[in-house]
This record gives C-alpha cells, sequence and structure tokens, in this order.
C-alpha cells in the first residue's frame, strides 16, 4: 500500500503541511505516515557515545512527545480517517525523510517556511533537500496566511511596537 509521508517539526507552520497530507491521504486511500527527526545534543553517533548515557533516550522520548502534541493539535481527538502512524527517526530531517519515502508510489510532503537570507545560512531547506533526494514525488506546502500574520505581530510585540487594528482582520 502506498503511504503519504510528512514531515513534523512540532511548529506552527507543520500544520499545514499535515492538513495537506491527510487529505491526500483520503483521497489517495493511502496509510498517513507522520515523521519527526531528532538529534542528541552534540550531533552525530560517533566517538562520544558513552554506554550508560541517558541524554539519546531522553531526547527520544521528548521527539515523541512533540509528535503526539503536534499530531493532537493538528487534529484534535478525532485522528483522519485514514491509518495513522507516528514515527521519531534519529537523523537529520532530509534524511529522515527521504528514507521513510522509498517507494516511487509514495508522496513526500514537506512545509516549507518563510526563508531569510539569515536562516538559510544557518539552516539548510528541509524541502530543497527532499526535492533532490526524493525517490517519489514530492509536494511542497508553503504556510498558512495566518502564521505570517502571527509572526508579524509577534515581532511587533517583541519590540514593543503598537499593533495596528486595522490588519488583524
Amino acid at each position: 500500500m502506498a503511504k503519504i509521508v510528512v514531515g513534523v517539526s512540532g511548529s506552527l507552520g507543520c500544520l499545514s503541511a499535515l492538513h495537506r497530507a491527510a487529505a491526500e491521504a483520503r483521497l489517495r486511500r493511502a496509510e498517513l505516515w507522520a515523521v519527526l527527526a531528532w538529534q542528541a545534543p552534540g550531533g552525530g553517533f560517533g566517538g562520544r557515545h558513552v554506554a550508560d548515557d541517558p541524554v539519546p533516550g531522553l531526547c527520544r522520548d521528548a521527539a515523541r512527545e512533540r509528535l503526539r502534541e503536534a499530531l493532537d493539535t493538528a487534529f484534535g481527538p478525532g485522528r483522519p480517517d485514514t491509518p495513522l502512524h507516528g514515527l521519531t527517526i534519529r537523523a537529520t530531517p532530509g534524511v529522515a525523510l527521504v528514507d521513510t519515502a522509498q517507494d516511487p508510489d509514495d508522496l513526500l510532503v514537506v512545509g516549507t517556511g518563510a526563508r531569510g537570507p539569515l536562516r538559510r545560512l544557518v539552516r539548510p531547506s528541509v524541502a530543497r533537500y527532499c526535492q533532490a533526494h526524493a525517490a517519489c514525488p514530492v509536494l511542497a506546502v508553503p504556510p498558512s496566511p495566518l502564521l505570517a500574520t502571527y509572526d508579524s505581530a509577534h515581532r511587533r510585540n517583541l519590540w514593543h511596537l503598537p499593533l495596528d487594528p486595522r490588519g488583524a482582520v
């Protein structure tokens, strides 16, 4: 059975991608796989690993909780009417998503966020990575226009600038 794989970050921006992926899963009668990638502090899997280090386990548990909260926020108590699987993977987001959606019949759904020049330097685009490396079609979902309004109001509030009530309709 084909599957719809969607990236989940726990942010407000991933909600649009989750809803679009659920709609695609219903339309295609496919399974919905929500994937949240995580990494332990300090990065890779290399020689710094200590056998009795509790940090990776704590990070994995935190990732599972973040995925559960994201799914609850997106769908509430009623889950979508399609088989839903949650998956947390210790990897970078792009690699986790591409590895999960390996079949050519799958569909990979990723959210795209507003990306200024500084953010592009600091954090590479997961959507671009997936489009370049995926073995299946990739659907890039732009953020909700409401999220842009929210971010703008948040920035103005952060700098203690007066809010324009006409723009909050």
